[in-house]
């Protein structure tokens, strides 16, 4: 098949990037080199072989969910500097 410099200014118009002829040329070749190798994968015989999400055999681990007691309002405000026994005050960041 191989890519083309036209084919690489289609693809970086819809980037919208700017490119020069170097950057032209170098970008077609390598993926053009890109599209050999994949092509050249899909030659290997995978017949009897699963598709895999991930390459290693992973599983969620979910632990079992049970009810627990917080932490009381007195405990959470405790190390605070500033709190009005709602809401922990702090400094405005934001300038208007």
């Amino acid at each position: 098949m191989g890519i083309t410099k036209k084919d690489v200014d289609k693809i970086a118009g819809l980037a919208k990037l700017e490119l020069s002829e170097e950057e032209r040329e170098r970008y077609a070749s390598q993926l053009d080199s890109i599209v050999a190798y994949v092509e050249k994968l899909s030659e290997v015989d995978t017949t009897g072989i699963e598709p895999l999400a991930h390459v290693n055999d992973l599983m969620n681990v979910w632990r079992e969910d049970k009810s627990r007691s917080s932490l009381s309002e007195e405990e959470v405000f405790k190390n605070s500097p500033k709190h009005d026994k709602e809401f922990f005050l702090v400094p405005k960041v934001l300038k208007t």
